[in-house]
């Protein structure tokens, strides 16, 4: 187990990556996987897990990182941004180029909450117009209303739920 030579924390939506630089040459491995392995399902997240590497153009480092929470892009984006803060805490002068390229800056967006009465944070129930109201058929039996004791005649109105 090397020293390592920064710690590091990035955050995106509810992923949390736990960043180490460690001198060597330039292997990402996360929750003990290569990163190949562990961002095969998309050649964009390993690019973007990358990014911060390649913007300062060094090989000169191992990343070790242990991530949890959210999505495989939640967590890619979490990567980039604590590798890119691990980067400036072993070399300062990387932060007006990680500032420049955007790697330095959180995104703060988070998934809203669900309000009451809707499906989800912002989608409503369809609109109907007549669904504040419902149509009920009673069956009124009334044996002295007419001749016939079994007559049964309906009544259609209109009641709000």
């Amino acid at each position: 187990m090397s020293i390592p030579l920064a710690n590091a924390t990035g955050r995106r939506k509810t992923a949390v990556a736990q960043i180490r630089l460690v001198a060597g040459s330039g292997a990402i491995r996360i929750n003990g996987l290569v990163a190949e392995d562990y961002l095969s399902a998309s050649p964009a997240l390993l690019l973007a897990v990358q990014a911060p590497l390649r913007a300062v153009d060094t090989a000169a480092f191992d990343v070790e990182v242990r991530v949890a929470g959210g999505g495989l892009t939640g967590q890619a984006e979490a990567i980039q941004l604590g590798i890119a803060r691990a980067l400036t805490v072993v070399n300062p002068d990387h932060r007006t180029t990680l500032r420049t390229n955007a790697l330095l800056t959180r995104d703060a967006r988070e998934k809203e909450r669900r309000k009451y009465g809707l499906k989800k944070a912002r989608k409503a129930p369809q609109f109907s117009k007549r669904s504040s109201f419902r149509c009920l058929f009673f069956e009124l039996v009334s044996p002295g209303l007419f001749e016939d004791p079994s007559s049964v005649f309906f009544l259609f109105f209109l009641c709000p739920q």
